[in-house]
C-alpha cells in the first residue's frame, strides 16, 4: 500500500494548449489548491505532426498525481507523464492498448530506478491515467485513484476504478459512498507506478466507441473528492472546455482545495 502525500506551491497553471487538428477540442488546468505548497500533479496532451501517424496513433492525454512528498511526488509524476508519452509516440509495432501498457511498465521501472539512485526519495510513486483516441475509438490505461469519466447527453460514466483501500471497500459494499468520502484511510493506494516490484494497469481489451460531442474528462482526486459527478457533468456543458476546467477547479477551491487539483478534458467533434 502506498499513502499519497504532498506539499505542493505554484499558482494555477494552465498549460499553453497544444495545437490540435480538427476533430477534437482539448483543455486542461492544474492548481496547487488551498493548502499545499507544491504541485505534484501533472498533465499533458500529445498528437503527432503527420497526418498518417495521426491516423495510426491518434491523440494521447494523460494525468498523474505524484506521491512521496515534495520532490519525490513531482519527479514521479513527471517521469510517468514523460515516459508514457515517449514510449507511446515512438512505438513502431503493436496495437494501441499494447503501446499504452508498454508506456506504463516503462514508467514504473524508471520511477523505481530513480528512487534507487536517490535514497531520500524512496517511497515516491504516482497515479497515472492515459487515454488514446483514434477517430471515434477510445483506449485507456490506468493506475491509482485519478479518474477517467465519459460524459454524454445521457449521463456521466466513470470508466476507471479507484485502486485504493477505500475504493475496494466501496466496491465490496462494506462502506457507503458517504462513508468513503470521509474515511480516514481514503488516501491509501493499492496500486501506483513506482510502488512494489510489479504493476498491473487497468486497461480494457476492447476499444470503447465514442460519439460526437462526447467529453472525456481526466482528473486527480483533488478534483473529484470535492466536486460531485453531477457537477462535473453540468460543467462539461459550458461553451468551451477551458471554461469547464476553470469552473471545476474554482468549485474545488471554494470547498477548501485540500489537495492539488488537475483536470483535462477532450470533446469529440
Amino acid at each position: 500500500m502506498a499513502a499519497k502525500s504532498g506539499l505542493a506551491s505554484m499558482k494555477a497553471v494552465a498549460k499553453r494548449e497544444a495545437r490540435t487538428r480538427p476533430g477534437v477540442e482539448v483543455a486542461g488546468l492544474s492548481d496547487v489548491g488551498c493548502l499545499r505548497e507544491n504541485n505534484e500533479d501533472r498533465y499533458a496532451y500529445w498528437e503527432p505532426a503527420g497526418r498518417e501517424q495521426l491516423h495510426e496513433k491518434g491523440r494521447l492525454a494523460l494525468v498523474a498525481d505524484g506521491m512521496g512528498g515534495h520532490e519525490g511526488g513531482q519527479e514521479a509524476s513527471r517521469i510517468a507523464i514523460d515516459t508514457v508519452q515517449e514510449v507511446y509516440s515512438n512505438s513502431k509495432d503493436g496495437d494501441t492498448r499494447s503501446c499504452l501498457l508498454a508506456g506504463f511498465h516503462s514508467a514504473h521501472r524508471r520511477i523505481l530506478d530513480y528512487a534507487d539512485k536517490h535514497p531520500a526519495l524512496q517511497g515516491m510513486g504516482t497515479t497515472c491515467t492515459a487515454v488514446a483516441v483514434l477517430g471515434h475509438e477510445l483506449y485507456y490505461a490506468h493506475v491509482g485513484d485519478s479518474r477517467l469519466y465519459l460524459i454524454r447527453e445521457a449521463g456521466i460514466y466513470r470508466l476507471s476504478r479507484d485502486h485504493s483501500y477505500v475504493g475496494r471497500l466501496l466496491e465490496q459494499g462494506i462502506i457507503s459512498p458517504e462513508e468513503a468520502a470521509s474515511h480516514p484511510q481514503r488516501n491509501i493506494l493499492l496500486m501506483a507506478l513506482g510502488a512494489g516490484p510489479e504493476v498491473a494497469p487497468e486497461s480494457p481489451e476492447q476499444a470503447i466507441s465514442l460519439e460526437a460531442r462526447d467529453v472525456l474528462l481526466l482528473c486527480t482526486d483533488g478534483l473529484w473528492s470535492q466536486v460531485s459527478d453531477s457537477e462535473i457533468k453540468d460543467a462539461a456543458s459550458a461553451p468551451s472546455l477551458k471554461q469547464t476546467c476553470r469552473k471545476l477547479v474554482e468549485r474545488a477551491k471554494e470547498r477548501g482545495g485540500p489537495d492539488n487539483i488537475t483536470v483535462e478534458a477532450l470533446r469529440i467533434k
